[in-house]
């Protein structure tokens, strides 16, 4: 008579190649979607030709360089990640790719172009949906991985964030010097 008994985890006799194991290793990383962040921010009003700041925060799941392992007995994989470049897709059918994470943005800065990563909108966002162009951030990752058995390895993924913004145009007023009559042109339905 036989008897079957199910143990957890895995058999003694796995034969896992080293492609696998960077697989797992990467798998632990829990690779994350950038930290978007704009200036002009979310809920306020960016302004046609004035420039835009893209960045994303940075962190070991999000940029890297992140670090993880994956064994099985006799074999062990390292797998480093890092993000290589952030491609913007500005929502206007522009794209801009930023070699690094940008520039975070201070009011000190004032109406400057970012010294890294930034756009121009040549046009407002009346005429999209909710009036705002979709932003989107794919982040490019630049995994590496070697084995004690002396194998090595690339892998790239991407991952992918989002935001809106919102861009007007500034509209000016006439005034007349001597006070008596004020000229507003005629501004188009806003949203």
């Amino acid at each position: 008579m036989t008897k079957w008994v199910w143990l957890p985890g895995e058999p003694d006799t796995v034969v896992t190649d080293p492609v696998t194991l960077a697989y797992r290793a990467v798998a632990a990383m829990q690779l994350g979607a950038p930290r978007v962040r704009t200036a002009p921010g979310v809920g306020e009003v960016g302004l046609v030709n004035m420039p835009v700041w893209l960045w994303v925060e940075r962190s070991e799941n999000t940029w890297g360089p992140i670090e993880r392992d994956a064994s099985v007995p006799g074999l062990t994989v390292t797998a480093t990640a890092k993000v290589t470049a952030v491609d913007w897709s500005m929502g206007d059918g522009k794209t801009v790719r930023c070699e690094g994470s940008g520039t975070a943005y201070r009011k000190s800065f004032g109406i400057k172009a970012s010294p890294d990563c930034g756009y121009l909108y040549r046009k407002t966002s009346r005429g999209q949906a909710d009036c705002k162009y979709k932003v989107g951030a794919t982040a490019r990752w630049d995994i590496t991985w070697r084995s004690t058995l002396g194998d090595t390895g690339q892998i790239s993924m991407t991952r992918q964030a989002g935001t809106q913004l919102q861009i007007g145009e500034a509209v000016p007023v006439l005034v007349d010097p001597n006070g008596e009559q004020a000229v507003s042109p005629e501004i188009p339905a806003a949203c």
